[in-house]
């Protein structure tokens, strides 16, 4: 079992800047990739960036620029750093782990953290 719990969301003013942090607990030996997705009020989830146990990264193009995907092995937590703020970017943010023997679809997530951005 791997249980993830994000954090670092808020509300914040257009134009800065957050960091979000998912920690995974459990059986963190059996994730191979942790996903970051965001669902905008009255929106489909989408993804924003993945990183690899290798390091590698995807992070997606309408956001490239702004989101920094990050990990800290010894702490089991991947981080989401997002600058120069913007209205669209309000959301809820989940992170999801794939899992070694286990279909993508079935990993678990967390529970979300909110971000808002004010104008």
């Amino acid at each position: 079992q791997v249980q993830l719990v994000e954090s670092g969301g808020g509300l914040v003013q257009a134009g800065g800047s957050l960091t979000l942090s998912c920690a995974a607990s459990g059986n963190t030996f059996n994730i191979n990739t942790i996903a970051w997705y965001r669902q905008a009020p009255g929106m489909q989830r989408e993804l924003v960036a993945t990183i690899n146990n290798d390091g590698s990264q995807y992070v997606a193009d309408s956001v490239k620029d702004r989101f920094t995907i990050s990990r800290d092995n010894a702490k089991n937590t991947v981080y989401l750093q997002i600058n120069t703020l913007k209205l669209e970017d309000t959301a809820v943010y989940y992170c999801h782990a794939d899992l070694t023997g286990l279909p993508t679809e079935f990993g678990p997530w967390g529970r979300g953290t909110h971000v808002t951005v004010s104008p």
